[in-house]
């Protein structure tokens, strides 16, 4: 499996939107919006995840792509880097 970073998502966006233009490349395994924990509100990207194979003809079919006005921006997802400085985020 390969995730999928999609941002410049427009707000309105649904899980179902998102997977079924995903879905034209092959089985989508999961789809993730984001939203912000206080407000409940979309935060304008999220995640997908599919088979490697067809998470690249995604990629590079979709990068660009307009959805609800907004030129979506779609690449691989990275890692998450641990957050904060050298003490693993502990401020003293």
């Amino acid at each position: 499996m390969k995730s999928i970073y999609v941002g410049n998502l427009p707000f309105t966006a649904t899980e179902d939107e998102v997977r079924d233009l995903f879905a034209a490349f092959g089985d989508v395994d999961s789809v993730r919006l984001m939203t912000d924990r206080e407000t409940g509100r979309p935060r304008g990207f999220g995640f997908v995840k599919m088979a490697a194979q067809d998470a690249d003809a995604a990629i590079q079919a979709l990068n660009g792509k307009q959805l609800g006005g907004r030129s979506l921006r779609i690449n691989e997802a990275e890692d998450r880097k641990p957050a904060g400085g050298p003490r693993g985020g502990a401020r003293w």
